[in-house]
């Protein structure tokens, strides 16, 4: 077979070690928050307090459904926290950066600039 030639063996042996160690040390990138719109939102909430759902969907320039879909994984994963209330008859939604989530949003930035540094770093030399 064309694909475990001993060539191609040989080149993934003499590869793999040198790239093992540095792929192991660096942490996992969170992939939930790493989406654009799920980053905003955690973003948006790491500097208010709360932010409505109308509030969100504004700042994000974003649709109900595309909104409603991230914040649900966020709500599930406990990185932010929902309060649905009625003002007079009208249903509102808040949210709120929950603790579970300002440690993740911290790990992610830290994760960020650590890549930034280390492809600075190797542009300098």
């Amino acid at each position: 077979m064309a694909n475990s030639s001993p060539a191609r063996a040989a080149r993934s042996q003499r590869a793999g070690p040198a790239l093992a160690p540095a792929h192991a040390a660096a942490p996992a990138l969170d992939r939930l928050i790493h989406e654009r719109i799920r980053l905003g939102i955690v973003s948006a909430l790491a500097v208010n307090r709360t932010l409505t759902f109308n509030d969100l969907k504004k700042l994000l320039k974003t649709t109900d459904g595309n909104l409603s879909v991230h914040a649900r994984k966020l709500e599930q994963a406990g990185y932010i926290a929902c309060t649905k209330y009625f003002d007079g008859r009208l249903p509102k939604t808040k949210y709120r950066l929950a603790s579970a989530g300002r440690v993740a949003l911290e790990r992610y930035l830290n994760h960020m600039e650590a890549l930034i540094r280390a492809t600075r770093e190797h542009e300098a030399r």
